[in-house]
């Protein structure tokens, strides 16, 4: 545990950071001037500054390991396609924060998480950072989601990064509590499988109810359309794994866009 001691005990101590699910939705939010991207904007200017902020977004996949960005200069990943050159244009320009990743590969040790400099930044994170921190003067790094891990996996890996939260880090999980591209509806009527898994969600959350959270394959088809994939449902279980029994849990942006995409994010502070 050498690199433990000298990679995360040189990192000075400070109050606890708030951690945040945020439902990032459409990149076009990052340009766009609406309830969401304001709603971001706010809470953006009521955090304490961090030290640096810990992204786990639904966009960087891997299978088999858990990765850490660790590079200086992460880069702005446009992963998507079909939208206008203004938001391809678009740069959040934010420094690495090699220092912090490495704490938190050595926090991971059991989980056996490694480095990586190829990755960056993607649109589930700086979409959202670029609303929240639009100056981009904050250290960003990014953990991926290794989906060979079943959701309990998932959370004990996260329970493992709760001691950043007293070094400076905001951790941020970025997806959504309901993601359906497939049945997105054009008026924006949301369905009903869809409304039952959000206010699931939503109980579950408020009540701190992590078994209920954790067992959501018992909705079945509900389930099933909620999240046709986990990748969006995977970063809900971060910031909840590192709540502390005397913190709070408020919510923001309880909407839905589209019909199948549940905006809802929540803050522990």
């Amino acid at each position: 545990m050498a690199s433990l001691s000298n990679a995360f005990a040189n990192l000075q101590s400070t109050p606890r950071m708030p951690a945040l699910f945020v439902g990032h939705g459409s990149p076009m939010n990052a340009i766009l001037d609406n309830e969401y991207s304001r709603e971001w904007r706010h809470i953006g200017e009521g955090l304490p500054v961090p030290k640096a902020i810990l992204v786990v977004s639904a966009h960087w996949m891997t299978r088999g390991a858990t990765l850490v960005h660790i590079g200086t200069n992460p880069k702005t990943i446009h992963d998507f396609g079909g939208f206008p050159p203004e938001l391809f244009a678009q740069q959040y320009n934010a420094p690495g924060a090699p220092d912090f990743a490495q704490a938190t590969i050595d926090l991971l040790e059991e989980s056996h998480a490694h480095s990586d400099e190829r990755w960056g930044l993607d649109h589930g994170a700086w979409s959202v950072l670029i609303q929240m921190f639009p100056k981009a003067d904050i250290p960003v790094y990014q953990l991926s989601l290794d989906l060979s891990k079943d959701l309990d996996e998932h959370f004990r890996l996260a329970e493992e990064l709760k001691a950043l939260r007293e070094k400076g880090v905001l951790i941020i999980g970025s997806g959504n509590v309901v993601h359906n591209l497939r049945a997105l509806s054009m008026n924006g009527q949301k369905f009903d499988w869809a409304v039952e898994f959000d206010q699931y969600m939503a109980d579950a959350i408020a009540t701190r109810d992590t078994g209920k959270v954790l067992d959501i394959g018992k909705l079945g088809r509900v389930a099933a359309l909620s999240h046709p994939t986990i990748e969006h449902f995977l970063p809900i279980l971060y910031p909840l794994a590192v709540m502390a029994e005397d913190e709070k849990v408020s919510f923001f942006n309880e909407s839905f866009d589209m019909g199948s995409i549940s905006m809802r994010s929540f803050i522990l502070s």
